[in-house]
């Protein structure tokens, strides 16, 4: 079956293989067997067998958010009121939701699951990673990637996200268990491992041992580093050859020097930026034109969780990018897209080029701008995955 996408006024395809021209006007795009088969002006799409008509809206790729925490119990938002009466934000907080994950059943984390990914989708998330982190036990951390693994292949162990309170005095034996049993047990449900570094985490040498261990038991590597502090996550991230290092908050200059060299020639390390975590922490906003004007390769991803930021919106996540990050609004769209994919060392989506899977969202707008131009407004009209109606 194909479809087209016919009056489109402004396309954003983002193609790799043109990049002299990310942006075509008055377009049409065919959809066949899930992928991108013709892009072209209107007035030459080729017949289909179905047609939706964009009435000269924008269409852009469909946003990759490489980065979020979907399967948990329970909210945090009395820590959240706390936090903006003057509280600052610690990590402490995760053995809250902990708590509330561990007492779940299955079919309420499903249930909160399912809705959190409907959320997501309804505002243009055509792929989604999601990480696990919230049980931090073999039993609950086997059960969070399993139902994670139900909505998304972008499944990510992350057991060292903080050390539980039952092994407060022994973070030793909870560093053994991660790189022993608990890998074991969720490695088969996991395409990636994660590492939170940080003083209420884990520590630059624990996180070597996770991850090589993750690397060991075939699985893709991932850093949270540089959230609160510049604290040598960055530098391990890039030696190990880390698809990603998420936050990149506090950043040293040799932080940005690893990621700019890495960055060169393609599939280094991506710098992945949270913007909707600091607008829930009041926390200093990250420099991507720091980052960019020094060749980093740069994602966004919305690190939607009930601790830090309990959002999913890509959409003001590209907003608060343009506002207070230094990105133009095509590099924020590019971030949240093409960036996204990089970071998952994905091809196939984050653009719409020819080969691409199917992925477009249809805005309620005329140009892609409007989505930092007019931040809070729902401005996705359509989401298509692989050319069908997003479920």
């Amino acid at each position: 079956m194909s479809l087209v996408i016919a009056n489109i006024g402004q396309l954003v395809t983002l193609d790799p293989a043109e990049p002299e021209r990310p942006i075509r006007s008055d377009a049409a795009l065919v959809i066949e067997a899930g992928r991108v088969a013709w892009v072209g002006a209107a007035a030459e799409a080729p017949a289909a067998d179905s047609r939706i008509d964009a009435e000269g809206a924008a269409v852009i790729p469909g946003f990759v958010d490489s980065h979020s925490h979907l399967v948990f119990a329970g909210d945090r938002v009395d820590e959240f009121e706390a936090r903006m009466a003057g509280r600052p934000y610690t990590a402490g907080g995760i053995r809250t939701t902990v708590a509330a994950t561990r007492a779940a059943s299955d079919d309420e984390l499903r249930a909160r699951l399912h809705h959190l990914v409907g959320q997501a989708r309804a505002q243009g998330t055509t792929t989604l990673e999601i990480k696990s982190g919230y049980g931090l036990t073999v039993a609950d951390e086997v059960r969070s990637l399993r139902l994670a693994r139900e909505v998304t292949a972008e499944t990510t162990f992350l057991g060292a996200h903080v050390v539980p309170a039952e092994f407060t005095d022994d973070r030793a034996a909870y560093v053994d268990l991660v790189c022993g049993d608990m890998l074991t047990a969720c490695a088969p449900y996991a395409r990636w491992v994660d590492v939170f570094i940080d003083s209420g985490a884990f520590a630059v040498d624990d996180a070597r041992r996770i991850l090589l261990a993750g690397r060991d038991a075939g699985l893709g590597l991932r850093v949270h580093a540089g959230q609160l502090a510049a604290d040598g996550g960055v530098a391990l991230a890039v030696e190990l050859g880390a698809a990603s290092v998420d936050h990149c908050t506090f950043l040293t200059d040799s932080d940005v020097e690893a990621l700019a060299e890495s960055a060169r020639g393609g599939g280094g390390t991506v710098a992945t930026l949270l913007p909707l975590v600091e607008f829930s922490t009041k926390q200093p906003y990250p420099d991507a034109r720091r980052l960019l004007d020094a060749g980093a390769a740069v994602a966004l991803a919305s690190d939607g969780n009930p601790g830090s930021n309990f959002s999913t919106s890509m959409p003001l996540a590209i907003a608060l990018a343009v506002r207070e990050l230094g990105m133009t609004p095509l590099e924020a769209l590019a971030a949240a897209t093409r960036g996204g994919a990089q970071a998952l060392r994905r091809a196939d989506v984050g653009h719409l080029g020819v080969g691409a899977r199917g992925d477009a969202v249809i805005l309620d707008a005329p140009d892609f701008r409007h989505l930092a131009y007019r931040p809070g407004v729902p401005l996705v009209r359509r989401v298509l995955v692989g050319g069908e109606a997003a479920q």
